[in-house]
Parts: C-alpha cells; structure tokens; sequence
C-alpha cells in the first residue's frame, strides 16, 4: 500500500508565491511509485484541493480529511513546503500535532522560536567558533529608537524584519538619515524588527537534514550578488546573484562550519532540512550566523536542490529520506 501524503503549500504571505514553485517541483519529482501525493493549499479561511476535474475540494479540518466523490481521504503524513505563516512560525506544526498527523519539517517550539531572528541568535549564541553581530530588538516603531540604535550601533546596518523571509522588507543602511525610511519599511512587514551591524565578508548558505536517522551536513553555496546584499530580487531574479557549489572554502573552514551549523541543528531541535546563512568575515575568516529558514525553497533553482545535488544525490531520493524520516 502507498502511503497517502499531503503536500501543504500557499500560506498567508508573500512568500505564499515561492511556496507554491515549491511545491510544483516538490509533486513532480516525489516517488510515486511509493507515495500517492494530493497537493492542499492552505489560505486564510480557504483550505482546498482542487480535483484533476478542476472542482474544489475543501478540507475537514477536525481531522485534516478530504471527500471526493462520496469517498473520504485519510493522509499518513505531510509534506510541508509552506513558507512563512502559517507553515513555518508553528502555527501548522501545532495544528498537525493537536490531531496527531506526522509531517516533514520542526515541530511547533522550533518553528516559533526560528521564525524569530532575534530569538533563534539568543539560543545559538554560546555555540563554539559561532559570532552573531551586534544588534538590537525593536518591539515598536517610536522616535526614541533612532537615538538608542545611533548610541549603541556602528553604521553600516541591515534592517530586518525579524519574522520574515525572502529578505522581503530588508534595508541595508549607509548613513542616519536612511534609517527612518528603513525602519518604517521593515515595521511595514512586521511588528518586530532586528538591527544590526553589518559584517563585512562571503556570504554563504548550507542545507542540513536528517535522514536515514543521521544529520547530513550538504556542501555549502557562495552567494556572489551583484547586488548591495541578498535581497528579493537576487534571490529570485535569474542572472543577479552567482551561486557557486560547493562555495570557496579551505579544508578547515569546511570542518569548522560542519562542526558549527550541526550544532545549530541539534541544539535547536531541527526535524527534516533546513538551511543556514552565514558570513566568513573578510579578515578573521570567523563565522557569523545569520538565520535559519526550516522550511527551505524546494525549486529546481533552490540552494537545497543544488546541494543535494552536489553530493551526488537524487532529489527524488532526498524527498523520500524526508518523508521516511517523519513515520
């Protein structure tokens, strides 16, 4: 018998547009052979599947079920590829948890406590040979920050808001006077916003998952952006942003960072693959954590797609370890 999976996508978001790319290549290249896969999109007040006859199926949420055609359909797990809310910040995790369905990606504490940068930087912060640069947590957007953040920080900075993704309302500031304009931008997308101090240095991003019952640490890609920083636009606009796997690094930098985002797994209790962002500072070749995104981009494109594919993996067998790692 096949195990009947569902492959959540959508979400209440921006990013709700990469979710469902996602989810695309995700439904193409699952092995069908051992999984019968029904995508279900999830919008606010509008949780559906639509039938190959194009009719719109909504979905019981007391146990997540569908009915077609009279006959009621059960899933075994998930397969999450939800980015943002609700699928990333635990809000889901919480949900499946309540009626007892297993899916791919961290549980509910885990997904809340990532989904917050400033948070997920307190937890990681006493790993060995991990720096996080210095910041500040704004829970408001008042006056008396401009004065606080000019006190306590050395331009230049980014400006984030501190449960987004996809860099969407993220600013890089150069002087004082954009700092207004960066803050409203940010506070725009979200009621929290992190400040903090720009380090100077390669950019880099690296998938970590667990399958087979072992953490597999995938070969880290160089970001090179002809742009200011990794923004919406370098992220998704083709012929912006040079992505290079496996990215530069020494032999000891390559162990170094292994040793370093394993623990940033572990001690943050990830479930299925996640990715991690991080700087190699130009003089010191220290690593700085940026963020962690568990429900990484699944896109033919994507930096995970890329990794897996550099060790020699199939993606459609990546897939499966994911899933047989939830049962």
């Amino acid at each position: 018998m096949k195990k009947k999976i569902a492959l959540v996508t959508g979400g209440y978001t921006g990013e709700s547009v990469i979710s469902l790319k996602s989810a695309a290549v995700v439904e193409r290249t699952i092995d069908r052979e051992k999984y019968e896969v029904t995508k279900i999109l999830i919008y606010p007040g509008d949780w559906h599947h639509i039938t190959e006859s194009g009719e719109k199926v909504m979905v019981d949420l007391n146990d997540f079920s569908l009915t077609i055609a009279g006959k009621k359909i059960k899933f075994d797990g998930i397969f999450n590829i939800l980015h943002g809310s609700p699928g990333e910040d635990g809000k889901l995790a919480g949900y499946f948890d309540m009626i007892g369905l297993p899916y791919t990606t961290c549980d509910q504490l885990t997904s809340a406590i990532t989904m917050n940068k400033g948070y997920t930087k307190a937890i990681v912060d006493d790993i060995p040979e991990l720096h996080i640069a210095k910041s500040i947590q704004l829970f408001e957007n008042t006056a008396k920050n401009l004065t606080r953040i000019e006190s306590e920080l050395t331009l230049p900075l980014f400006i984030k808001p501190n449960n987004g993704g996809s860099s969407i309302g993220m600013s890089k500031v150069k002087t004082w006077e954009e700092l207004p304009e960066a803050l409203d931008k940010a506070f725009a997308e979200d009621k929290q916003v992190l400040v903090e101090e720009f380090v100077s240095g390669r950019e880099f991003s690296i998938g970590v998952f667990r399958g087979k019952g072992e953490i597999t640490v995938l070969p880290a890609t160089e970001i090179v952006s002809s742009k200011e920083f990794f923004d919406f636009e370098a992220k998704y606009v083709a012929g912006i942003t040079e992505e290079i796997t496996p990215g530069r690094m020494t032999e000891e930098e390559v162990a170094r960072v292994g040793r370093i985002v394993t623990q940033v797994y572990e001690k943050l209790n990830c479930k299925g693959a996640v990715r991690i962002d991080y700087f190699l500072q130009k003089e010191s070749g220290k690593f700085f954590f940026i963020e962690i995104n568990t429900v990484p981009g699944q896109t033919e494109t994507s930096l995970i797609s890329q990794q897996v594919k550099a060790i020699g993996k199939d993606v459609k067998e990546f897939y499966t370890e994911l899933i047989e790692e939830m049962f």
